[in-house]
């Protein structure tokens, strides 16, 4: 922490607390011990990058059984207009080498701010991001990009495992894939594998990411499978 004055806020529980294990992983986005589609693993997250955007810092404690205790310290500033601070929200820096033509990524996920939050890293990395909330909505996606423009259109899916409205994230790669042979998918899941094993293996140029994951590791895995398509 910087020599300064800070102010102090904390909030406490008593609930069943946290092992060192699962402390370790905390701030990691994505990361929940929920079963898959009961959490998105954002909340801590949102407050980390919150807490750096403020130039302030964020202490948990807990212990199993004792409950938690997060300790928020933000700097003090005095109130007036001419002492406001702004302050840039990080980003991830696009890559040096970016295509005339923006990949598409055909993007399938119900949790809303996962969703919302992986479109816009994806954006910003120069890629073009279709959205879509559930599996039949993401076939009618790839079929209307289908419709409008070449067949190459989509250069990968990247969806969830768990996907409400009656087609998961497996069965969609596979409808996907007999609308465009060779098309890659990229698998989301936080169970990769109880999920995949009943929903059955990735094919050939599937791939799985599992959650919690760093959008950087994202990023690179999209920009991955999409150069290994180009190149083939």
């Amino acid at each position: 922490m910087s020599p300064g004055d800070f102010v102090r806020i904390t909030v406490s529980d008593t609930g069943s607390g946290m092992s060192p294990d699962v402390l370790a992983h905390a701030f990691e986005p994505f990361f929940t011990t929920k079963p898959d589609g009961q959490g998105t693993g954002l909340g801590l997250s949102q407050l980390y990058g919150f807490i750096r955007q403020s130039r302030g810092i964020v202490r948990l404690e807990s212990t199993v059984g004792g409950g938690t205790s997060v300790h928020l310290y933000l700097p003090r500033v005095e109130a007036g207009p001419e002492d406001a601070v702004a302050v840039a929200q990080p980003r991830l820096q696009p890559k040096p080498a970016a295509p005339v033509e923006p990949a598409t990524v055909l993007l399938v996920e119900d949790e809303e701010v996962i969703r919302e939050i992986t479109a816009e890293a994806l954006r910003e990395l120069g890629f073009r991001v279709i959205e879509a909330n559930d599996g039949p909505d993401g076939l009618e996606a790839l079929q209307r990009e289908l419709a409008a423009s070449e067949a190459g259109a989509v250069s990968l899916l990247l969806t969830d495992v768990g996907l409400p409205g009656g087609l998961n994230g497996r069965q969609l790669a596979d409808a996907a894939r007999e609308m465009v042979p060779g098309l890659p998918i990229l698998l989301i899941t936080g169970y990769a594998g109880d999920a995949l094993n009943q929903q059955g293996r990735p094919g050939p140029d599937m791939a799985v990411l599992l959650k919690p994951f760093d959008l950087e590791v994202l990023a690179d895995k999209v920009e991955s499978m999409i150069g290994r398509r180009a190149a083939a």
